[in-house]
């Protein structure tokens, strides 16, 4: 199945204007960016960048496709025709997946004519608006929990395919596991997962049913404790387990406390080694709360994929730059009131202090040789775009199993650049400023 189609009409309505008045050809420069972060979050994150490539594959439009279209009786002969036989021939390139980014990044740029580039504004924003909203959470999340895993549990609370994107996305931003088997089995994520309090009701008694998930799965599982009362399960668990039992979840009532209270009667049935989950609606800040309790690692559904109150990340495609009517490159902006842009062809890069820590986003706008010379000859700026797409053909370095490796890589070490004020929780300022460079 072709992927054409995950598109809005006016593109499609676009393209035929264009191709009619002679202008679908002109060269055009494309960007993707966000004006604004919410207000309690000082950095993003970008993901969605191989999901988009990967869908880029498949790109074209079918032969039911082209039916669908002609049917409905709005576009022409000439408009079907360049569809038909449509593939991106463009370039396209931008930040890594992984990287953090703050308001008035480039986060993708394409380069082709128009009609090449518009017919992929939706595309490319359907995808990083939401995974680079989940990374965004998730991050928050991995930062709140300070090296203890978080695992992502929210298969149930997503679309369907929605529930893989976010699964992806968690694990870019440092997430250690996913309980959903189709994002396991496309990105080589570890699935997690034991045994719902449905198990335990279907037993004659709670004993009944560890039992059964202990001789299954062997004494390293996690057993669910709290379907009846916490105390009890947990004495239970570790009598059919022995002391090696591997873990127990905790999934309602005061997280904090119980952990403090199963840590003690763990310990002092002999269970030194037995770890604590704890799930049940967690975000970043219930997360930071439970900092000192001895929980060792945590289950996040609903909050990690609706991102954590932002669901969308609020990105825009716009056209920054044109060739006009004299085969000129000009550099074109949006003025409306709250939802300006900044014309022209952009490189960006990452300042970087002394101690190695980022102080400012630089932003340089201007021809792309002479962009990118100023960034190369600034040993304080780390260049931030990267070559995605080149003549119409995909690096796949940056899609699949690899290219998500190559993702929780670089943010990783992303994350790791920011002043330590980027990880507070309240509402701020964003961690560094933005500094636009524009060149003569």
């Amino acid at each position: 199945m072709g992927t054409a189609l995950l598109t809005d009409k006016y593109e499609l309505t676009m393209i035929q204007a264009a191709l009619k008045n002679g202008t679908a050809q002109r060269k055009c420069v494309f960007e993707l960016f966000t004006r604004r972060l919410p207000s309690w979050r000082r950095y993003g994150v970008v993901a969605g960048t191989g999901r988009f490539l990967e869908e880029l594959h498949d790109f074209t439009f079918t032969p039911s496709d082209i039916d669908f279209l002609s049917k409905e009786g709005v576009l022409n002969d000439e408009t079907l025709d360049y569809l038909r036989d449509y593939s991106f021939t463009g370039d396209i390139y931008g930040y890594a997946e992984g990287e953090v980014y703050f308001p008035n990044s480039p986060l993708l740029i394409v380069e082709s004519d128009f009609a090449n580039g518009v017919i992929l504004e939706t595309l490319a924003l359907s995808i990083l608006n939401h995974d680079s909203a989940v990374a965004s959470a998730a991050s928050r999340m991995t930062a709140a929990a300070d090296g203890r895993p978080c695992l992502d549990m929210g298969a149930r609370r997503a679309h369907e395919m929605g529930a893989v994107a976010a699964a992806r996305a968690s694990v870019i931003a440092g997430f250690k596991g996913t309980s959903n088997y189709e994002a396991a089995r496309l990105y080589d994520i570890p699935a997690i997962g034991t045994a719902a309090h449905s198990f335990t009701l279907l037993h004659d008694s709670e004993e009944e049913a560890f039992a059964a998930q202990i001789e299954s799965l062997g004494v390293n599982t996690t057993l669910l404790v709290d379907t009846y009362d916490v105390t009890a399960g947990v004495d239970l668990a570790v009598k059919v387990a022995g002391t090696k039992l591997g873990g127990v979840r905790l999934d309602s009532g005061d997280l904090g406390v119980q952990a403090v209270e199963v840590r003690k009667q763990l310990d002092a049935l002999g269970a030194t080694d037995t770890k604590i989950t704890v799930t049940s609606d967690l975000d970043e800040y219930a997360i930071a709360s439970l900092a000192s309790a001895p929980v060792d690692s945590y289950g996040v559904g609903t909050k990690l994929v609706t991102g954590s109150g932002a669901p969308t990340s609020s990105m825009v495609y716009k056209l920054v730059q044109r060739e006009n009517s004299e085969g000129v490159m000009e550099s074109v902006a949006k003025a409306s009131a709250s939802k300006t842009s900044v014309g022209g062809r952009k490189s960006a890069a990452r300042e970087l202090g002394s101690n190695g820590r980022a102080v400012a986003e630089v932003i340089v706008v201007g021809p792309e040789q002479e962009s990118a010379t100023y960034v190369q000859e600034r040993p304080e700026l780390r260049p931030l775009h990267v070559d995605m797409v080149t003549g119409g053909v995909i690096d796949d370095s940056w899609t699949g199993a690899s290219g998500l490796d190559r993702a929780i890589e670089r943010h990783e070490a992303s994350r790791a650049e920011l002043p330590r004020n980027a990880l507070r929780l309240s509402t701020g300022d964003v961690a560094i400023p933005t500094i636009t460079r524009e060149l003569d």
